[in-house]
């Protein structure tokens, strides 16, 4: 352990983005063995709505426009997003998940609750509810 406690959460978060970026590559790969990794967290957060607009994805992403499109142009090749009419603007586009991959991403979700049930068996009830605020508390933070 470190003595100063921001450089030990900072410790901390960056080996856990490192494993995330590991199992983000793995369950890529469980999806489809020609999608990029860089491409997963898009496909979780459309596994979460029926459909998004590539603006609110820009947003929630914070990736640049024409970053997205290729992204979303390589996995419509995949087949596992399509575009469909936004029924609030004709102009609009909203991207959403093919069937088949919503069921690999529900079955990829389900997968990693089961491990964190497996990897919390031993934790207080109100411990896990205190991480999990404090997470959203550390996430909603502005720098």
């Amino acid at each position: 352990m470190v003595s100063d406690p921001i450089t030990g959460l900072e410790m901390e978060l960056a080996d856990m983005w490192q494993r995330g970026r590991a199992q983000a590559r793995t369950y890529a790969r469980a999806i489809h063995p020609k999608l990029d990794p860089a491409l997963y967290p898009v496909l979780v957060i459309l596994n979460r709505s029926d459909a998004v607009r590539m603006s609110d994805l820009i947003s929630t992403l914070d990736i640049e426009k024409s970053t997205l499109t290729r992204q979303i142009d390589a996995a419509a090749r995949l087949g596992l997003v399509e575009r469909i009419p936004d029924p609030d603007d004709a102009r609009a586009k909203l991207v959403t998940l093919t069937p088949e991959a919503r069921t690999k991403l529900t079955t990829i979700r389900n997968h990693q609750i089961d491990r964190w049930r497996a990897r919390l068996a031993k934790w207080e009830t109100d411990d896990i509810t205190t991480l999990t605020a404090l997470l959203h508390r550390l996430g909603s933070s502005e720098d």
